[in-house]
């Protein structure tokens, strides 16, 4: 018993200080990341030219596309499955 005590101890130490080390990493990542996201803000705004942008209803369409391809993916999959086991299952019954 020993033993799983000194595991159980381990494993909870080990969880608060990884959370804490990870916290603090997190917040130090994250606050980089601001102000790194301001200074492309302020350089973006400084240029005289706009880019074009891809609309909404174009992003929204492009996106309905890919699922529907997607979705006819996993159909076909569904299908291929379907079939061997029906075969397996035919085997199975003879």
């Amino acid at each position: 018993m020993s033993q799983r005590d000194g595991f159980t101890g381990g494993f909870i130490a080990g969880a608060v200080l990884g959370g804490v080390v990870g916290g603090i990493l997190g917040t130090i990542l994250a606050s980089r990341q601001n102000n790194r996201d301001d200074s492309v803000e302020d350089s973006s705004l400084a240029k005289s030219h706009v880019e074009p942008k891809i609309s909404t209803e174009e992003s929204i369409e492009g996106a309905r596309r890919s699922l529907e391809e997607k979705i006819a993916q996993l159909n076909l999959a569904i299908d291929d499955v379907r079939q061997q086991l029906g075969t397996v299952n035919g085997n199975s019954s003879e």
